[in-house]
């Protein structure tokens, strides 16, 4: 039986690349690789799934003025439901996932699984039938991290495609990917 294998694109998008409202450090960059990857892989793949920060009134999760962020529980503004910096990143325009899951909508939501797509179904159900994932996307230590690790709680097989995804530092990359490691996913690379 041959082993059916999901790609989850995670939150690419405007906000959390250069010139966004929280941007890291080579996002631009990630999102072009990504959609070079997916242009010569998509047959790889027997689902690819986007998922994006879509916060509408996401309460704590923004730090209101004169509120200064902390950057682990309240962050800025970002991810503003309806904003241009809230739609996939311009360099996936010819991505067509096969499902897209939006998060965030009214509370703090950093795995794509908790999230829905416009039908109401979860990253958990559009994955039914999935045996493994790779997972790549913005940021590493973040959205990314959460994500693979609560498809290992699903019960898949997961990769981490490590050249297709950035951290938000270099510090909080090595913690993530050690994390990640310890929960059983591997850190593997595109090629």
């Amino acid at each position: 039986m041959s082993e059916s294998r999901a790609l989850v694109v995670v939150d690419v998008q405007p906000t959390f690349c250069e010139g966004g409202a929280l941007p890291v450090a080579g996002g631009n960059a990630v999102a072009h690789a990504i959609a070079e990857y997916t242009a010569s892989h998509r047959d790889r793949y027997a689902l690819v799934v986007t998922t994006q920060d879509w916060h509408i009134e996401p309460g704590r999760h923004f730090a209101t003025p004169p509120e200064e962020p902390d950057f682990v529980d309240t962050w800025p503004p970002h991810g503003v439901a309806g904003t241009a910096e809230a739609e996939l990143h311009p360099a996936l325009a010819d991505l067509a996932p096969d499902a897209s899951v939006r998060k965030g909508q009214y509370a703090a939501a950093y795995s794509g699984f908790e999230g829905t797509d416009d039908e109401g179904r979860t990253l958990a159900e559009l994955l039914e039938g999935v045996d493994a994932v790779d997972v790549v996307g913005l940021a590493e230590s973040h959205c990314v991290k959460e994500t693979a690790l609560d498809a290992v709680r699903a019960g898949m097989s997961v990769r981490v495609l490590s050249d297709l995804t950035a951290p938000v530092t270099p510090e909080q990359g090595e913690t993530a990917r050690a994390q990640l490691r310890s929960a059983g996913v591997e850190i593997a690379t595109s090629r």
